[in-house]
């Protein structure tokens, strides 16, 4: 690992679990990033300012972090525009075959043991893996 940063990943993790908890207590809803933005741009009755705030939080919270240290936070993106858009595509598509997407099922499914979420974000890590595994090394002609 080139990057590991053990206490900025403790604190996030923790940021991401008080959150997800903050949202199922107070509002009786799954921090599940895909259901939230899916159910904004449905535009439900009475349901819309917290997902407008949860969304903007997403986005402006790697700009307040970037304020704060005085520094932009560096984004660096190594892939074409088409492969982004089969990628969101195909993300987008098994985030709808399998329910929810990583952070539905990954951080609050898993925290209620729900068989399925653990069944999801084990198939999640697996394809991650294989897919990293197969762009990085096997197309590239990588070690």
């Amino acid at each position: 690992m080139e990057h590991f940063t053990p206490l900025s990943a403790l604190i996030g993790g923790a940021l991401i679990g008080g959150a997800a908890s903050l949202l199922i207590l107070a509002n009786g809803r799954v921090a599940g990033v895909s259901g939230i933005l899916g159910g904004l741009l449905a535009l439900p009755r009475g349901d819309w300012a917290w997902r407008a705030a949860f969304v903007a939080g997403l986005i402006g919270g790697p700009w307040l972090v970037g304020v704060l240290r005085g520094a932009p936070v560096a984004i660096t993106i190594e892939a074409e525009g088409l492969t982004l858009v089969a990628a969101g595509l195909l993300v987008g598509y098994g985030t709808r075959m399998g329910g929810g997407c990583t952070s539905g099922h990954g951080v609050c499914g898993i925290a209620r043991f729900s068989r399925r979420s653990l069944a999801a974000t084990a198939t999640f890590m697996v394809v991650a893996a294989v897919t990293v595994y197969v762009a990085r090394h096997l197309a590239a002609g990588g070690p």
